[in-house]
């Protein structure tokens, strides 16, 4: 599909099949079209170009409320002056269903995320996190065979987010419903996708598992934008094997020729050691204690490398150290496009 508001394209000929039962995630900053991608799979948006298709079925033209899915949004969407159970029965109400089957559907929906005893209330006297379950329970009710969600976590605090990304992805995996998750949290498309889709300005970037796109970015853009803290950058050209940075030759792992090229590098595949033993050899611009780690940033030339280090390690601001960089883990991109050279 395509998606055009006036001159601005929002999403640029995205291709996306999902499979059954599966969970995938869209992945991307703020204005990456993330978003849009799912108002079109819901009906709320009509593509420029392209066609919609759920269970084999075109639904480019059909009203949302005949798509058979469900979606949950950031803000919760719940009725004030309705309880917690008339809320999250309200799906089955409107079908006209009878009111003893949407008692026992409302209660089994709020068991399964854990708000059974909350049904009486309404939603002002909930925190933020309950009523994030009461939106998840009402989209459950309806046994959708999609559910779309658009940043269902982003208002809760981190401690309440991880703990309900647990709760979801547990949930999704027993019912096996697919699942579309917006979200601009790595954690959580690393944690809870099968798949990852990375846009950046309405262009599909990558679709692949959380480890693939971990550990073979298509691109620069992915390379930097998944792994906290982010992918090392550093700057020079790449001759046959050789990547040369500030006068000094790096074995790589690929062969080819670039005038301007960036070395990726992920902080866990560097390692401290002593000026003569290192790859490249800088002074420490800074040494952060992370708990489980140290972190310490090391300054080559216009770049900055950060490296994992042991917990205990003691270098101070101004010291001159080594970098040993792993040549296996070591990638090269071309800086004009951005492209990965394998």
């Amino acid at each position: 599909v395509e998606k055009s508001f006036g001159d601005v394209k929002v999403l640029k000929d995205f291709d996306l099949e999902v499979e059954p039962g599966e969970f995938v995630v869209l992945l991307g900053a703020s204005g990456s079209g993330k978003t849009t991608a799912l108002r079109i799979l819901s009906g709320l948006e009509t593509p420029s170009a392209g066609q919609v298709h759920i269970d084999g079925e075109d639904v480019t033209d059909i009203l949302p409320k005949y798509r058979n899915i469900s979606m949950v949004f950031q803000s919760y969407a719940l009725y004030p002056h309705k309880t917690v159970a008339e809320n999250i029965g309200f799906p089955l109400k409107v079908r006209g269903m009878d009111k003893s089957e949407i008692d026992q559907a409302t209660r089994d929906a709020a068991k399964q995320v854990q708000i059974g005893d909350l049904l009486g209330r309404f939603p002002r006297e909930l925190s933020g996190g309950q009523r994030q379950r009461v939106a998840l329970a009402r989209a459950i009710i309806r046994r959708p065979s999609v559910f779309l969600m658009d940043e269902p976590l982003s208002n809760l605090d981190a401690k309440l987010r991880g703990h309900m990304r647990a709760q979801l992805k547990h949930m999704q995996k027993s019912m096996g419903i697919t699942t579309i998750y917006v979200t601009h949290d790595q954690i959580e498309a690393m944690t809870l996708a099968h798949r990852v889709a990375i846009l950046e300005k309405g262009v599909l970037q990558q679709l692949a598992t959380p480890a693939e796109i971990y550990n073979d970015p298509a691109n620069l853009f992915v390379a930097q934008f998944i792994g906290s803290p982010p992918m090392n950058v550093v700057h020079g050209k790449l001759e046959g094997s050789q990547f040369i940075t500030n006068g000094v030759p790096v074995d790589t792992p690929v062969n080819g020729q670039a005038e301007r090229a960036v070395m990726g590098i992920r902080p866990e595949d560097c390692a401290i050691a002593a000026p003569s033993e290192g790859t490249l050899t800088g002074k420490i611009f800074t040494n952060e204690l992370i708990g489980d780690h140290a972190l310490v940033t090391v300054d080559w030339g216009k770049d900055q490398i950060a490296v994992k280090a042991p917990k205990d390690f003691a270098g101070d601001q101004g010291d001159e150290v080594g970098v040993v960089v792993s040549r296996e883990h070591l990638f090269v991109f071309d800086e004009s496009d951005g492209q990965r050279i394998r």
